[in-house]
């Protein structure tokens, strides 16, 4: 399982990383982090796809939202009985101490 969250979130970062530091033309001397290449990869996108470039990002970042709420949804299902149990728990904690702060000498005498 944390290979499959590394492999979902280590693409995601790296992605993110570059489209910040490019967009900003935070370079630190790289090519790749230039304003420049940033348009120019989405500029060639843009062609392939035969859209408009400033079209990709939004389209980027709708499928990385489909994707991880897909990607969740699996493991919450693969995990549905440990979250139950654990739910389960939790409730039961809760009416514990709502039990404790109701009772009568929790309650004060205050007119």
């Amino acid at each position: 399982m944390k290979t499959l969250l590394l492999l979902w979130a280590l693409p995601i970062a790296i992605l993110g990383a570059w489209y910040g530091l490019s967009y900003y033309d935070l370079s630190f001397g790289f090519f790749m982090l230039t304003r420049d290449a940033h348009d120019l990869v989405f500029q060639i996108y843009g062609n392939v796809l035969g859209i408009a470039p400033e079209t990709i990002p939004p389209l980027v970042a709708r499928a990385i939202i489909v994707d991880s709420l897909i990607l969740f949804a699996i493991i919450g299902f693969r995990r549905r009985k440990q979250i139950k149990a654990w739910w389960m728990s939790r409730q039961e904690k809760s009416s514990e101490v709502a039990d404790m702060r109701a009772s009568p000498e929790s309650l004060s005498s205050a007119p």
